[in-house]
């Protein structure tokens, strides 16, 4: 008897602890499945919070886009009437209508043209800017929606003779616009050259034409356009183009939102071959050279 009361005690003591181990597994499931579920939650909350902040929204909201550009010819530029006519018109202008939202330009000196976009006084880039990583440090870039390289312009008597290797030299003077990425170029590739600045894009290419400066520096096809137009003053350099890379939007940092959509743009224009046509119209002929002022 004795033997059997013990063996029913124990038996249940089993019993008991196989109950209390099913309680706690279940108490720990629980906890797992409620600590996923509020991680999901926040994950969840986290990505509405960034949704609704993306400038994309914004826009919603306003029904306008506000681009900000610096006027460089043949992206952008002022016709005969003032108005503003080029190819970066031509893409704020489609991806507006896209959108569903009006556009509203404006017009910034280069050299402040990011400060101005982290200010919050536009809500995007879309002036020809090339993807660089020290600008890449203050702003977000989109895919390329654009491709160009930079040749350089020279006034032909002041450079007769010379090879490239002659340009670095502090008896050659190049010109260029302030901020600008021929400017860079310039100095890093002819570090020994003095160079001029100036705020202006068409000032630069007007000091070569009056021989205050040996060369200049700029995205083709300018450099060939301005030697075209003055065959006797002005010659391109030949040799391969320097810095060639793409341009893309530029956008203020954390706001994934807006770079998904502007990337899912341009991909969808360059699939349509829209880009292509207006990039060829604007580089590649001179069809509307009529409209703005020589």
């Amino acid at each position: 008897m004795p033997s059997t009361n013990n063996h029913k005690e124990i038996k249940t003591t089993w019993s008991d602890k196989m109950k209390l181990s099913r309680r706690m597994l279940g108490a720990a499931i629980g906890a797992v499945v409620a600590t996923s579920m509020a991680t999901a939650g926040l994950a969840q909350s986290a990505t509405q919070s960034l949704s609704s902040e993306s400038v994309i929204e914004t826009i919603k909201q306003d029904g306008v886009i506000r681009i900000g550009l610096s006027l460089f010819v043949p992206w952008s530029m002022r016709d005969k009437n003032g108005d503003l006519i080029g190819f970066e018109l031509d893409v704020g202008r489609k991806l507006a209508e896209d959108m569903g939202v009006e556009v509203e330009f404006v017009p910034t000196a280069w050299d402040g043209i990011i400060p101005a976009l982290v200010a919050g006084n536009f809500d995007v880039i879309i002036s020809g800017m090339s993807v660089t990583a020290q600008r890449n440090l203050t702003v977000n870039f989109t895919d390329p929606y654009a491709f160009s390289g930079l040749a350089i312009l020279a006034n032909k008597e002041m450079t007769a003779g010379m090879s490239m290797e002659d340009l670095n030299s502090p008896d050659v003077t190049f010109a260029a616009r302030r901020g600008a990425t021929p400017a860079v170029v310039i100095a890093e590739k002819f570090p020994q050259a003095t160079l001029l600045l100036f705020d202006e894009d068409g000032a630069s290419a007007q000091e070569v034409l009056n021989g205050n400066a040996h060369a200049t520096m700029s995205s083709q096809p300018t450099p060939n356009r301005e030697a075209g137009r003055n065959p006797e003053t002005l010659v391109v350099m030949p040799g391969e183009l320097f810095d060639p890379r793409g341009e893309g939007f530029a956008l203020r940092k954390g706001d994934p939102d807006a770079v998904n959509f502007f990337n899912n743009w341009i991909a969808q224009q360059w699939r349509s071959g829209w880009l292509e046509e207006r990039h060829n119209y604007w580089f590649a002929t001179e069809d509307w050279a009529d409209q703005v002022s020589q």
